[in-house]
């Protein structure tokens, strides 16, 4: 199971969900461009809500293709785009290693127009999914979908790319900086010197697999870095 890492030292399962797929229903497309930072958002809209029968414990889910009324954000998609690039923050690791990608996160508008249940689909590590995760959380309120007169759960998906120019690591800057650092090639562990030894003066980014928080549980020595933030296991393609 993949984690992600929320905040310096917890840690929250980066779970594997399906995707609904919706036919006929509502999508809304928005990108924008930094200087950094690139996100592309893509809101799928899915919608669902339990219908209540004689057990309280026994609850059945119906999937819509459409409802009567979407779930509306103040301001519209633009408005959660302009939120999204003003509060997501590139995580100094993820930068430091140069990671791209895109991570999807999924997340509710329940009934009371509340955000809940944000989780990362898919993980592409050293913090971008806490930090996708905080910023959508952080939405404001919306107005909840609406089907039958009533109000319902509705399901978003949220790509969000996170993508940097660095294409080359250095084993220098790597020692120099506030983390520590552990590398994962071919199955085997290596310290920052020996992976050096090994790789040489730097390595591409795009070499790297993922890069997840490191828990030296064997207290091998070589792993062992005082001073450190906190270390990282980088795992190599």
């Amino acid at each position: 199971m993949l984690n992600y890492t929320r905040g310096p030292t917890s840690q929250k399962p980066c779970t594997r969900q399906k995707r609904i797929a919706v036919n006929g229903g509502i999508f809304f497309i928005f990108s924008t461009m930094k200087p950094i930072l690139s996100l592309a958002l893509f809101l799928a809209l899915s919608v669902m809500f339990s219908q209540a029968q004689d057990s309280t414990q026994n609850k059945k889910v119906i999937i819509f293709k459409a409802i009567e009324k979407v779930p509306a954000y103040p301001g519209g998609v633009e408005a959660i785009g302009r939120h999204i690039t003003q509060n997501l923050k590139y995580p100094e690791v993820a930068k430091l290693i140069g990671i791209n990608g895109r991570i999807v996160i999924s997340f509710v508008i329940d009934k009371q127009g509340v955000v809940r249940e944000v989780t990362p689909v898919n993980c592409i590590g050293a913090g971008c999914e806490s930090e996708a995760v905080k910023v959508i959380e952080s939405l404001d309120t919306w107005s909840p979908g609406m089907q039958d007169g009533k109000p319902v759960r509705v399901q978003y998906q949220i790509p969000i790319s996170f993508l940097t120019p660095k294409e080359k690591v250095k084993f220098k800057e790597l020692a120099q900086s506030d983390y520590g650092f552990v590398f994962n090639i071919k199955g085997t562990l290596y310290s920052l010197n020996d992976a050096e030894q090994l790789l040489g003066k730097s390595f591409k980014s795009a070499d790297i697999a993922l890069a997840e928080p490191f828990y030296n549980t064997g207290d091998d020595a070589r792993f062992v870095m005082p001073g450190k933030k906190e270390i990282y296991l980088i795992n190599m393609r």
